[in-house]
């Protein structure tokens, strides 16, 4: 799963938003790879003082706090070979939650043998999003340089839904993302950085986004991460597109089964995902499996 391996990042399967006990034990029991949950600053099962918890806002409770979550997904580890074993990225809601958290992932990141990934909004996003406060840049990186081997994964926050078609990651969002992180000397040490994006947004945005690639990789292995709420709208012509022209490597891809599907990017459908999906999609994947194969001659032409 390192960002730099010549490898279809699109297969790799998620399991999004594991923010309990039951959730978190259902993904360690499938055969995802990656495991993403949000932190907040809350009580756990409503009692006691506040601590950092698995919860999405405006949750303030939850059954599993990130202690445990870590605790958990480390004993199942140690317990599995590496096909079994799971990735983490942690979603961090505040900047109060993610340096209320630096105690305890400094206990246990450095035993983690799979990827962990860093992960906050530090940048208001595009399409006048007013609603979320941006993690603080400064305090953010400077808690994450506590850990030499995350992957940082930093976006923007993002206001879109089912009526939104209109905007994308503007020239001036870039650079404000690669402002921030030259200004606060990120790239003077070799992490790994993912681009979380919006996928509605992401699809009007390939240009904007290959230039956000291509200035970070002169110092640090990048890459982006298109992620999707489920009733978001999305243009998958577009989408497919940026996915293809930025190459396999360096598109990890964390949304619901419907646009996956959609997407036809090749992934393997299970029985269990089959009836949702269709006849028709089913009985196209050996086409794409040859597109996939004259994209990839295309790509390494071009590159």
């Amino acid at each position: 799963m390192a960002l730099n391996d010549k490898t279809n990042l699109t297969a790799i399967k998620w399991a999004h938003a594991v923010n309990s006990l039951h959730e978190l034990e259902e993904a360690l029991e499938s055969d995802i790879q990656m495991i993403e949950a949000d932190i907040v600053l809350g009580k756990l099962n409503n009692t006691g003082v506040d601590l950092p918890i698995m919860a999405h806002p405006p949750a303030k409770s939850s059954d599993l706090s990130l202690m445990e979550f870590l605790l958990r997904i480390l004993e199942h580890n140690e317990d599995n070979d590496d096909d079994d074993a799971k990735g983490v990225k942690l979603d961090f809601k505040s900047i109060e939650v993610f340096e209320g958290s630096l105690d305890i992932m400094s206990q246990l990141i450095p035993l983690m043998t799979q990827p962990v990934w860093l992960n906050a909004d530090i940048i208001s996003g595009p399409v006048n999003e007013t609603d979320s406060i941006p993690v603080d840049p400064a305090r953010f990186f400077a808690g994450a340089a506590n850990f030499e081997t995350v992957v940082l994964s930093i976006g923007w926050t993002t206001d879109w839904g089912a009526n939104y078609s209109e905007g994308a990651y503007t020239d001036e969002a870039i650079d404000e993302m690669v402002t921030a992180i030259k200004n606060h000397n990120v790239t003077s040490k070799p992490y790994p950085i993912t681009f979380p994006v919006r996928a509605g947004i992401a699809a009007n945005s390939l240009d904007q986004l290959h230039n956000l690639v291509t200035a970070v990789n002169e110092t640090n292995k990048s890459s982006i991460t298109i992620w999707s709420s489920a009733n978001d709208f999305v243009n998958v012509e577009k989408l497919r597109n940026l996915i293809y022209s930025l190459g396999f490597d360096r598109v990890y891809l964390d949304v619901p089964q419907a646009l996956a599907a959609q997407l036809n990017l090749g992934r393997v459908v299970t029985e269990k995902e089959a009836p949702a999906i269709g006849l028709p999609t089913l009985l196209s994947l050996s086409v794409v499996s040859a597109c996939l194969v004259l994209a990839g001659m295309w790509l390494s032409r071009v590159r």
